[in-house]
């Protein structure tokens, strides 16, 4: 009952909210942050407990949730602004993005080799993926299987209808790894959310100063392919959306050059989450010592 109630909940969301008025769609989404906010259930103790570690020890208690506060309102923003997502315009789209570093991605793409961009739960990925694949280049994503299988289903034609191509973690028909390979050995572009790891395997890293677990398959394909490997953060600038493509994290050549890719894509996810935490949207666990 539970699955069905959820899967008809993100209907709604998707055939009622998009066709509010703006102004009147986000005020309702930030009384509900508040709510849930308010109501300092696990999610929200979770992402205290994260924003912690980002901000220190020495925060006061009262600072700490108002971050959190900040951070519920950031993350209803993304969900408002994914329900939206498909009836936004082509120009609203393109034009609120302020990107920097993203013709480095464009060099590579021409050159004909492949970018892994590994990205954060930060701001709204989904803005950012619908804004290149408008501006004419296409890529390739992979999303964890969410139940019931109906509301999966619901996300992957959403994000397919924004222009990429999502392949499913698990339970797929071919294997996701083999995939992502030939479409890098094309030349074309993967995507991959990757600040969280899923499958229990990933490689530990040191993050705020402490061990934390990232999945190690951006860094893996890199390596396997000669991908350029390029973390992105994101944030929100006012009405609009921050991104920044940073510098191509090169094969070390060292006995563990996965490892090491991973922890400097883990550095680079420190500097941006540090510069916008309120916009990390991290309700789960992520350090070695919460999992």
């Amino acid at each position: 009952m539970r699955d069905e109630v959820a899967d008809a909940a993100y209907g709604l969301g998707w055939a009622a909210v998009r066709h509010m008025p703006e102004p009147v769609a986000r005020e309702i989404f930030m009384l509900i942050a508040d709510r849930v906010w308010q109501r300092h259930g696990r999610g929200v103790r979770q992402l205290e407990k994260n924003l912690r570690r980002v901000v220190g020890d020495d925060t006061p208690d009262d600072e700490l949730r108002e971050l959190s506060r900040r951070g519920m309102r950031s993350y209803f923003r993304y969900w408002l602004e994914s329900f939206r997502l498909p009836s936004m315009s082509r120009e609203r789209i393109l034009s609120g993005m302020r990107i920097t570093g993203v013709e480095e991605i464009y060099k590579d793409l021409e050159a004909g080799r492949g970018v892994v961009v590994a990205l954060p739960h930060m701001g709204n990925w989904d803005h950012a993926g619908a804004w290149i694949a408008l501006s004419g280049t296409p890529f390739t994503t992979v999303m964890e299987r969410l139940r019931p299988e109906s509301l999966y289903d619901r996300f992957v034609a959403y994000r397919a209808g924004l222009g990429m191509e999502v392949l499913p973690a698990t339970g797929g028909a071919d294997d996701v790894f083999a995939t992502l390979t030939r479409r890098l050995d094309g030349g074309r572009l993967v995507c991959l959310v990757a600040d969280r790891d899923l499958t229990r395997t990933g490689v530990e890293v040191d993050f705020f100063g402490r061990p934390a677990k990232f999945p190690a398959g951006p860094a893996a394909l890199a390596v396997r392919t000669g991908a350029a490997l390029r973390p992105v953060t994101l944030w929100y600038e006012g009405d609009d959306w921050g991104v920044r493509v940073h510098d191509e994290i090169a094969v070390p050549g060292g006995d563990d050059d996965v490892a090491a890719m991973t922890q400097s894509v883990a550095d680079t996810f420190q500097q941006g989450v540090a510069a916008h935490p309120q916009d990390w949207h991290m309700l789960q666990r992520v350090w070695v010592e919460d999992l």
